[in-house]
């Protein structure tokens, strides 16, 4: 089971939509959790419903037989429709939108040496007030090239306060005269 991006690396559009379905619908977050782990543990399951040649009501059956009856009404939907080849980003629509309407953000810090937990705290106070956040989830990524300093990434916003940086923008502001 593989995620189905299109060539600018975006989820398609019918698996948003089916996400924010799924979001509308209300179900359990472990439903969810419960139906993502079965395709993941049984990855047949996932050819047998991508399978044009099986029929529709055998489909069905194994959605009764097999997944929580809280999201089976969901996953017939998506099977009938012919859109099970989009369930993995179905389920990352869902995460990332879950994620909007909850205003968790995720940042990358990419630095020489990860920051203290007092300049950690700081940048997290800062992405909380600036993306009027409730959560911020942060990962670090180390790369020696920056010399010092740090990168900033959250979506598609990036916040340049390296070294290499600096002196990248010193030297166009430099060669620019």
């Amino acid at each position: 089971m593989t995620q189905t991006k299109n060539s600018a690396g975006q989820i398609p559009a019918a698996a948003i939509r089916y996400a924010r379905v799924l979001y509308e619908l209300t179900i359990s977050k472990e439903a969810i959790q419960e139906a993502r782990d079965i395709l993941k543990e049984v990855p047949v399951l996932y050819d047998v419903f991508i399978n044009p040649v099986i029929a529709g009501s055998s489909k069905m059956r194994v959605i009764d037989r097999i997944f929580p009856e809280e999201i089976r009404n969901f996953l017939k939907l998506v099977c009938k429709n012919n859109r099970m080849n989009l369930i993995t980003d179905i389920f990352a629509a869902y995460d990332k939108y879950l994620e909007e309407r909850e205003r968790i953000v995720h940042a990358q810090i990419i630095c020489v040496e990860p920051p203290d937990k007092e300049h950690q705290k700081r940048i997290e106070v800062f992405l909380l007030k600036k993306y009027s956040a409730v959560k911020v989830k942060l990962t670090i990524r180390k790369d020696p090239r920056l010399l010092g300093g740090f990168i900033l990434l959250v979506g598609n916003d990036e916040y340049d306060w390296s070294l290499k940086g600096r002196l990248e923008r010193l030297e166009q502001k430099l060669t620019w005269r």
